[in-house]
């Protein structure tokens, strides 16, 4: 009860009256990382190895050595003295065997499926922008090339300044024959014929 009493002065002395409460933490920290009960694992390199199997899977190898190996524990538990086979005639373990391969195969290649569907969404949303942008630069130019068309009507290009000059030599000799030249001033030439 003491110390109840002493921990209340203390507060209502630093100007505080909020209950204290325990260690403070801070926020500019990042926070200790808490124990895991299940071990953790990269999904990139789990990734990677289901991709690899899967591969491996999808080959003629693979089923030429399966094959084989099928083909080696029948005859094995077939022809092999009875002391040494492992597998009677059902073949109950070839089965499971081979039914647990199944069920790890198939998880796997769907992984690997997925892993290669998310690739291809990262290209095509990359090649939609790069399309995007490809398009937004093809209008561009082609309003740039239409500003400088429409510029270049406004502007007097060889042709028509040729046929201005022309027009205007044509007219200028036109004005000589209606108005021949005048005599220049101060010129006598008239006067001596």
């Amino acid at each position: 009860m003491a110390d109840r009493t002493e921990e209340r002065d203390r507060t209502r002395a630093s100007g505080s009256s909020a209950v204290p409460r325990g260690p403070r933490t801070r926020l500019d920290l990042p926070r200790a990382p808490r124990p895991r009960l299940l071990p953790e694992y990269d999904p990139e390199a789990f990734g990677r190895f289901s991709e690899k199997i899967a591969r491996f899977l999808g080959t003629g190898r693979f089923i030429v050595w399966m094959t084989l190996v099928i083909i080696l524990w029948v005859v094995w538990n077939i022809f092999a003295p009875a002391p040494l086979r492992f597998d009677e005639y059902p073949f109950i373990f070839l089965t499971l065997a081979l039914s647990l391969q199944a069920s790890y195969a198939a998880p796997l290649i769907l992984l690997a499926q997925n892993r290669q569907d998310d690739r291809d969404r990262v290209n095509l949303e990359q090649d939609r922008k790069s399309n995007e942008r490809s398009i937004a630069d093809t209008e561009y130019l082609t309003r740039e090339i239409a500003a400088l068309r429409m510029g270049l009507g406004e502007v007097a290009t060889r042709d028509w300044i040729r046929s201005e000059l022309q027009d205007m030599i044509k007219e200028m000799e036109d004005r000589r024959v209606v108005f021949p030249p005048e005599a220049p001033y101060g010129s006598d030439e008239s006067d001596r014929r």
